[in-house]
Formats: structure tokens, C-alpha cells, sequence
């Protein structure tokens, strides 16, 4: 497969907008700028912040062992999907395949693109129907979304499955891992170099607790990561954000422990839901998050929100009759959620 086969031919042909700072590449230190038209008198963010990321890039290549040429940083992961989409698929043409339940956004932005959705559903446990997959794409199906941990299931998709639709869908294939950090499977990431069509999304939103800097990552070839550079708004991450995210990605150590007590704080959730009456089954999470059904998910989401608890009713979504999804919080919120469970009627 040729990733620049995939590519729209408008996009193959454009060329970048090249900012000012984009221009300038020198080793000299200099000291006076005054090719970019900002307001010369300095409060800290006077100036464009560096619109290629490099120091962020490199403390991210270098936690997570790639290139910083297999990077590429949108305002949330969002913008990064909007990217892919508006790269490979023609409006009014081409197509992508979702795997309901997922991320809603998905969706939505291929509906802003123009772009038919195509749909094809979990099993009952929650994983890929590889084989209708398969069947259900077509000549002009581009992007094959993965949402693995699975929002908002919480459960990781089976390796192998995810394997044969890397080589067996022609198209570029997306691994959202958003919840990876809380997951006991891989990343896909250390197989970035055998799939030339995979492309895998991360987030500090989550695991980083950075959900208010919105940043996110794509991993990619150096291929497709040169297509989406093309196309990026060429200041799309400010430098506040570049900032606390290095600061925050010097903190590792803080991180790993923050993520060991949500995963250990879950499993204690689990079996204090268990003990609720109405509470009739707990889906299996790799995530920060619980998907449970209840024997009325409305009636019970409306009495959480008097008691100034706020969840996700996610009724309406597929294969989610019943189901509240609820964030691990911190051990106090938990003990408030699981107490107050116990009194409703």
C-alpha cells in the first residue's frame, strides 16, 4: 500500500502556508525579531510560539521511543483526527468505518467533512466484528477508526483482531488510545514501523491530567506525518500549552503513581458497585472509567444529578441499554458516589 495513493489529490498538491518562524532557521542567537509583525514589548506570550513543537516533540520522542519526525500535535486530539480526515477522504466520496459504541466525535467530524459513515458493530463483548469489517468496506473506504481501551466500554481490543485488520483493511487504519496509560496491553505504538497505514492517536487529557491544555498526539510514519504537516494550522499549539505540557512530562514519576492509585481505586469501585442492589452487570475496563448497567439508567442518572453527582447516562448509544459510565475519582468522590447508590430507591 501506498500511503500517497491514499491521499487527496488537492492535498498532494497544495503547498504549506510558511509562517515566519517557519522562514527563519539559523543558529545564530538572535536577538531581534521583526519579521513576524508581533507587538515588540514582552509579557511572556508576545511572540508565535514555535510552530514545529521541537522541544515538546523531542521530550515525547523521547519518552516514548520514536522519532520526533513520527510526531504530530493538535489542539486535542480533535483537531488531529479533523487533520486524517481532510487529508485522505473526498467529500462527497470516500467513506470511513466506526465500530459502535465508540467516541461520538468520529462521527461528527466525518459529517463536517462531508464524508459517509459507515457502521459496523461491536459484538456483544464489546470487540471488533473483523469479518463484517471486512465485508462492509469498499472501494472508497479510507480510515478504519479503533478506539482501544474503547469509550465508552473501557475494554481493550483482542491483539489478534486488530492485527489481521491492519493488513487486511487498504486504507489507513486509526488506534485511538486516548486510555492506553491505564491499560495492561501495549501500545500499539512499539509496532508504529510495521504498518504503514497505522496511525495512533494520544492524549495528555487523560492519564497526564492536562485535559485543559488540550493537546494532542498523532504517531505516524514520517510519510503521512509530512501530508498532515501540509495542512496543520501553522500555530496550532500555543505556548502555554507547549510549556505545561514539557513541565508536566518531567514529572513521570508523579504521573505513574497518580495512574497505580486510579486503577487500584477502580477495582475497589467494582466491588462496592457490586453490592448495589440494582447494579446488574459491570463491563470489563482498561480505562479510567466504569460501564455498568442498571435496572433504570434515567431514573438512577436524575438521582445522582440531586445529589450533586454528575455520570454519563450512555442509553442511547449502542448496546448500551441501562449503562451510566462513570470516572474513577478521587477516593472521596467514590466513597460519596458508592454511599449514595446505597440509598436511592
Amino acid at each position: 500500500m501506498k500511503i500517497q495513493d491514499l491521499v487527496r489529490d488537492n492535498i498532494k498538491n497544495l503547498k504549506a502556508y510558511s509562517s515566519a518562524r517557519n522562514e527563519f532557521k539559523s543558529s545564530i542567537n538572535s536577538t531581534v525579531f521583526l519579521d513576524a509583525n508581533e507587538n515588540p514589548y514582552g509579557n511572556g506570550v508576545n511572540r508565535y510560539p514555535d510552530p514545529n513543537q521541537q522541544r515538546l516533540k523531542a521530550v515525547l520522542a523521547s519518552h516514548k521511543n520514536v522519532s520526533p519526525d513520527n510526531i504530530l500535535l493538535g489542539n486535542g486530539s480533535d483537531e488531529v483526527l479533523d487533520l486524517i480526515l481532510r487529508a485522505f477522504c473526498n467529500p462527497g466520496i470516500d467513506n470511513i468505518i466506526t465500530l459502535p459504541p465508540t467516541y461520538g466525535m468520529y462521527e461528527v467530524l466525518a459529517n463536517v467533512n462531508a464524508v459517509d459513515v459507515i457502521k459496523v458493530n461491536l459484538n456483544t463483548d464489546f470487540q471488533p466484528d473483523v469479518d463484517g469489517i471486512l465485508s462492509a468496506r469498499n472501494q472508497n473506504s479510507k480510515i478504519l477508526f479503533l478506539c482501544s481501551p474503547n469509550n465508552p466500554s473501557g475494554n481493550s481490543f483482542g491483539i489478534e483482531d486488530v492485527e489481521k485488520l491492519l493488513i487486511e483493511f487498504k486504507g489507513i487504519v486509526i488506534i485511538d488510545e486516548a486510555y492506553i496509560d491505564f491499560a495492561e496491553q501495549d501500545s500499539w505504538l512499539l509496532r508504529l514501523e510495521e504498518f504503514p497505514g497505522l496511525i495512533i492517536t494520544q492524549t495528555l487529557s487523560k492519564a497526564y491530567g492536562m485535559a485543559g491544555i488540550r493537546l494532542g498526539i498523532c504517531y505516524a510514519s514520517q510519510d503521512i506525518i509530512s501530508i498532515l504537516e501540509k495542512i496543520k494550522p501553522p500555530y496550532n499549539i500555543n505556548a502555554l500549552t507547549q510549556e505545561k505540557a514539557i513541565d508536566r512530562l518531567s514529572q513521570l514519576e508523579e504521573i505513574q503513581t497518580e495512574i497505580k492509585t486510579i486503577v487500584s481505586d477502580k477495582l475497589q469501585l467494582i466491588k462496592d458497585l457490586l453490592t448495589i442492589d440494582f447494579v446488574e452487570h459491570i463491563f470489563p475496563s482498561d480505562s479510567n472509567f466504569l460501564l455498568f448497567r442498571v435496572d433504570d439508567a434515567s431514573k438512577r442518572y436524575n438521582q445522582l444529578i440531586k445529589s450533586g453527582i454528575v455520570v454519563r447516562n450512555r442509553s442511547k448509544q449502542t448496546l448500551c441499554h441501562n449503562c451510566l459510565r462513570v470516572t474513577i475519582g478521587t477516593f472521596i468522590e467514590n466513597k460519596k458516589l458508592v454511599t449514595t447508590l446505597k440509598t436511592l430507591e
